[in-house]
């Protein structure tokens, strides 16, 4: 963890260019210590088969398997041939394949009863999970080829299996790993030795050693251990330090007045707040009036009513006469916003204005897409401090953007913005704004304690009264095409009984979309034709549906490439009831709040997120009347995408759902490192098993950081700081 310089050396000068070249492209490795950082993900024992029943679809794997059979078929009327290998764990098999000139070498090699490594993409063909052209290693002990030998010799009995790509294969990392282990014995400990010590966790040293070449799985399980307090309490001190800075800061408290503008607000509300909402309602009114910014992550399930409990923050902040914007992601649901919070206050957000309510103020939307004279009148409300509440997108993060006191940032599904971004508009404060974080995706605590350390956390796990529960259902359009004829039938039916629906669609249909040639629909067979799969774009799906199934029923469309105003209008008929099917993307993944829609179909579903599925169906069951989510998907009935969507289906709870999601995803993507565009740090450590870890580890850290907040005695530690959580990253874990 602790790069000092024998870890610091570049893999150019210890593997040689061309190696070093790959592992920089396409693993992001360029150090020593990098590579020695890059563990196995699991390991195969020499006279035991991989399973192969749970291989991830789309992913590339690597898996140890005997043949069972292989032959050669000949197609266009023998002018081709390919070679069809079946391997097995003897419980499940996999099929291999091989075309053209590529067959000779395999069909020599691969045997039946010959045990091999192989490598590459899990694709599906004919509804069967296969490998196309897959590289592959053989395990013969008594072969005389070197690189069998040299395989042979990893670890004794127990292989280690990497994170491997299509042009690094695991046994090839494993080579280079070799190369690079001595400098292991140099690797300087960052964890304080009586916290080592006192949890009995071997030395770094001797993990790395134990994690790359292990005799037995209880030096796997040492290593383990110690590799995972490493990265736990790493990201701990950091974000104890951010929480130590934090409190720091002097912010100006907003205590809310007895009798202006929230208690105007409370008094005309036509339904009476959850017990959740008043429960956190009360703990950001807490927060809001100390002299620290507040800090705090308001997270709940999809219409549990977050937007409401936010309105009232910015409310409180007005009456104690600050300011409050509201970051939104995309224009559709920045205006939705706006829209929602004009009607909510009524008189109470026409401050200034004829008819105006006494206690009132202006609430005013910015977006980038605004006419140049709204937009002029906005800024010039913002710099005096007529309007007490805006809500916009990016564009209130620009220079031009002015408040004349800004007391409070909202920030709407936080993970749609960089760090940045969002530090942009806090400084746009006299002094540091208190600050609310909302998502509508539920967070494991875990995860909470991991990603948003230095922020409190408040749930809202309680739904408003009235809201009805949502049915889902799997439609296996591949196996049963009737189920998808009887789904079109059911929204039918909804809009005969007066309501609407949302039909939803991976990708929008148009010029920048794949064409044949590239990726996924490069090697186009005759039994792929054969399939005829339905167009799964909005453009082609919301035509077809016009035309077909959905005939005599007011379509339209919605998607990301439309004009704002464009967008905004189809929204305004959709929520007037002008509209009966909204064909779309995930632009109404968050935040549109039609209540009226009871049915929703999301086609190509095993495209999407666990997490995002979810959201996506909070958007109907809004109302009085129940609501309705079909999955649509061809995906086979065995396939690991069908058991994901089969989760959806089962249950309404997000927080459930997010443990599902959270188990399926690769290590890095819980840092979000798409928007940090650093590695991910986390490489062994799980948060969903290893909560008592990170518990621990972020009561060790805070100690540390109390004590030594510059950690000046701990040089060690220090160092392992600046080497896995640079500045950018550290930033990055502090705003969540």
């Amino acid at each position: 963890m602790d790069l000092v310089p024998a870890l610091e050396e570049p893999l150019k000068k210890a593997l040689g260019p061309a190696t070093a070249k790959v592992m920089a492209e396409h693993l992001g490795l360029h150090t020593v210590g990098d590579l020695l950082h890059h563990y196995p993900r699991r390991y195969a024992e020499r006279g035991e088969l991989t399973r192969l029943a749970d291989l991830p679809l789309d992913e590339h794997v690597t898996v140890v398997a005997q043949v069972a059979t292989a032959r050669v078929l000949k197609f266009n009327g023998g002018s081709g041939q390919r070679l069809e290998v079946t391997i097995t764990d003897g419980s499940g098999q996999l099929q291999l394949v091989f075309f053209g000139r590529g067959i000779h070498k395999p069909h020599k090699d691969l045997l039946p009863g010959t045990r091999a490594m192989f490598a590459g993409k899990v694709g599906v063909f004919n509804r069967k999970m296969q490998l196309a052209h897959p590289a592959y290693q053989l395990l013969r002990a008594d072969s005389s080829d070197e690189a069998a030998e040299t395989v042979g010799s990893w670890a004794g009995a127990l292989l280690p299996i990497y994170p491997a790509t299509a042009k690094l294969e695991s046994w090839k990392i494993a080579k280079a790993v070799d190369l690079v282990l001595p400098s292991a014995q140099e690797a300087l400990d960052p964890l304080p030795e009586p916290l080592r010590e006192g949890r009995g966790l071997v030395p770094l040293t001797e993990a790395l050693l134990k994690i790359h070449r292990p005799h037995t799985k209880a030096d796997i399980a040492d290593a383990r251990a110690r590799l995972k307090w490493d990265e736990a309490f790493v990201l701990q001190v950091a974000l104890a330090r951010r929480r130590f800075a934090d409190t720091q800061l002097t912010a100006v408290a907003r205590e809310p007045k007895s009798d202006g503008l929230l208690t105007a607000f409370d008094a005309k509300l036509p339904f009476t707040l959850t017990e959740g909402q008043q429960k956190v309602s009360r703990e950001i009114f807490a927060d809001l009036a100390t002299e620290h910014p507040m800090h705090r992550l308001l997270q709940g399930e999809v219409g549990s009513g977050k937007t409401m409990v936010a309105l009232r923050a910015m409310l409180a902040v007005v009456d104690a006469g600050g300011q409050a914007a509201m970051l939104a992601p995309t224009e559709v649901l920045a205006q939705q916003h706006h829209r929602s919070v004009t009607e909510m206050m009524g008189e109470l957000a026409e401050g200034g204005m004829l008819g105006g309510a006494e206690h009132s103020t202006k609430v005013v939307l910015l977006t980038g897409s605004m006419g140049a004279a709204a937009r002029r009148k906005a800024l010039l409300d913002l710099t005096t401090g007529e309007a007490g509440i805006v809500i916009g997108t990016h564009a209130l993060i620009e220079d031009k953007v002015q408040f004349h006191d800004l007391g409070l940032v909202v920030v709407d599904e936080q993970h749609r913005f960089g760090v940045e971004q969002r530090d942009a508009l806090r400084s746009k404060g006299k002094q540091p704004p208190h600050l609310l974080v909302m998502t509508a995706t539920p967070i494991p605590r875990t995860v909470a304690m991991t990603v948003f350390g230095d922020l409190e956390t408040s749930v809202l796990d309680q739904l408003p009264a009235g809201r009805s529960p949502i049915a889902s259902h799997v439609v296996p359009a591949a196996d049963k095409p009737h189920f998808l004829a009887r789904a079109w039938e059911r929204v039918r039916e909804e809009v005969g009984n007066g309501h609407q629906a949302y039909v939803v669609c991976p990708r929008i249909g148009d010029d920048e979309d794949e064409k044949p040639g590239k990726g996924k629909a490069a090697r186009k067979s005759a039994e792929d034709e054969a399939e005829k799969r339905p167009p799964l774009a909005v453009l082609e799906i919301a035509d077809q549906l016009a035309r077909g199934a959905l005939q005599g029923l007011r379509v339209e469309v919605l998607h990301g490439r439309m004009q704002p105003d464009d967008k905004d209008a189809v929204m305004r008929r959709f929520a007037a009831g002008e509209t009966d099917v909204l064909v779309a993307t995930t632009v109404i993944e968050v935040g549109v709040n039609v209540p009226n829609a009871t049915a929703m179909v999301i086609m190509d579903a095993d495209r999407f997120g666990v997490s995002q599925l979810h959201q996506l169906r909070g958007r109907v069951g809004r109302g009085s009347a129940p609501g309705l989510c079909l999955l649509v998907t061809e995906m086979p009935e065995a396939s690991p995408a069908r058991a994901r969507l089969g989760a959806v289906a089962s249950t309404l709870d997000g927080f459930e759902l997010s443990r599902i999601d959270l188990e399926q995803r690769r290590e890095g993507d819980v840092l979000g490192q798409a928007q940090s565009g650093v590695r991910s740090s986390l490489r062994m450590l799980a948060v969903i098993e290893d909560e008592e870890i990170i518990a621990e580890a972020r009561e060790e850290a805070t100690k540390v950081v109390v004590a030594d907040p510059e950690l000046d005695a701990l040089p060690g530690l220090r160092t392992a700081l600046d080497a896995l959580l640079d500045e950018e990253r550290e930033q990055y874990l502090d705003k969540g």
